[in-house]
């Protein structure tokens, strides 16, 4: 199914910037609509992966995956609090 193009996003920048920008698009042979579109998007797509993602320490991986590990492990009360809300959660949105 095609897409429509039918949104809009206005800005306003520099001269200098403007120029920039479509020096950047004719180097790559892009019209300056195609080359800003792309670079946004890409940048945008970016900071959501970023936000979406948990960096641990070795010495902090290597603790959760010993509790991962561990046989005897109970949750506690906060965990099962946790869980509690995101099974809240989840039954709302899911």
């Amino acid at each position: 199914m095609p897409t429509t193009n039918d949104a809009r996003i206005n800005v306003r920048l520099s001269s200098d910037l403007k120029q920039t920008i479509e020096r950047a698009a004719a180097v790559l042979g892009q019209t300056v609509s195609d080359f800003t579109i792309s670079t946004v998007v890409r940048e945008a797509r970016h900071v959501i992966q970023e936000t979406q993602l948990t960096r641990l320490s070795d010495r902090d991986r290597d603790t959760f995956l010993a509790a991962l590990d561990d046989a005897d492990g109970k949750p506690n009360a906060a965990l099962r609090a946790a869980a509690r809300r995101y099974k809240k959660q989840a039954a709302k949105h899911g």
